[in-house]
């Protein structure tokens, strides 16, 4: 189905685009629709075309090293997905799948070609916008990587939660073991001292009761804080190792970088060197011969790596 260039305006990789170029690459895209649960691609698909978010749902999804699905991106609309390996002209890496009921803009590689070969500026307004989604992707990247997981859970935690915690931090303290001690012993010889017109005579019957509604009620309003503690705790091994992650992916970025720089000065040296001996052989022949025309050195010619 043919795509109207009022379309394309609301998308805002291509907003800034005029209505020339806006009318050019509208002639170029397709708007396809897709059912619910329709993979749109798949996993080592040919990267040939790019999909731009209209309306519905799509789930791009990818499959990890235990064979587990994991949700890549949820885009909305007027967001983009599959651009990498339409771009690189490489198979996906992921897969993409309508939820629900969706339409979306196909944009081939010879599509971007084309708008840009009729008018070239196009390409500096695409660029524009792809650095402003590149910015707020390490904005956003930054933002999260400094929250605490504990903030992250209180955002979404409930006035029941609150209480919970609360209550789990006060029955777990030394201030609740003496304030209860000492109501105990307060009760217990007031009811002693009464004799027989104590209203809970021994053996405390009522008590006990109290003892065991408190007890009762007391259990799993600890135990709900200790699920919250613990989902604290997986939460901070999980952004621990994606630190951890990431803080090793960028050594080992720094090591290529250090090896390829070594590797790059010893070539250089050994280039040097073969251009020293060169000239001291030449400078040796003269020396030896002066009444002897000799030729001129043939200029070095590194080896190819």
């Amino acid at each position: 189905m043919a795509c109207s260039p009022e379309l394309l305006q609301q998308v805002p990789l291509f907003a800034l685009l005029d209505q020339d170029e806006t009318a050019v690459l509208a002639a170029q895209v397709e708007l396809k629709s897709f059912a619910p649960h329709q993979r749109i691609y798949k996993i080592g698909d040919a990267g040939g075309r790019g999909y731009v978010m209209v309306s519905g749902q799509v789930r791009v999804v990818t499959v990890d090293e235990d064979h587990q699905e994991v949700v890549v991106d949820e885009p909305a609309p007027g967001e983009f997905f599959g651009f990498a390996s339409m771009l690189e002209q490489t198979p996906h890496q992921t897969e993409a799948i309508a939820t629900e009921t969706t339409s979306c803009l196909e944009v081939d590689r010879n599509d971007i070609l084309t708008l840009l070969q009729r008018k070239p500026h196009a390409g500096m307004d695409m660029l524009t916008v792809l650095g402003r989604q590149f910015h707020s992707a390490q904005t956003l990247v930054r933002v999260r990587a400094n929250r605490h997981p504990n903030e992250v859970i209180e955002e979404d935690e409930t006035w029941g939660e609150r209480i919970a915690d609360v209550v789990a931090g006060f029955g777990g303290s030394w201030t609740f073991i003496t304030t209860f001690g000492i109501v105990l012993v307060i009760y217990t010889i007031i009811n002693i001292m009464l004799n027989k017109k104590a209203w809970d005579p021994y053996p405390f019957i009522l008590l006990n009761l109290i003892l065991s509604m408190l007890a009762a009620i007391q259990a799993p309003v600890i135990m709900m804080s200790q699920n919250r503690q613990a989902e604290k705790d997986r939460l901070q091994a999980k952004q621990d190792y994606e630190i951890n992650l990431m803080a090793e992916i960028e050594i080992r970025d720094l090591h290529d970088k250090l090896d390829a720089l070594r590797f790059k000065q010893w070539h250089e040296l050994w280039h040097l060197q073969q251009r020293q001996l060169e000239l001291l052989e030449h400078l040796h022949k003269e020396l030896s011969h002066p009444e002897e025309q000799t030729a001129e050195p043939r200029p070095y010619k590194p080896p190819e790596l």
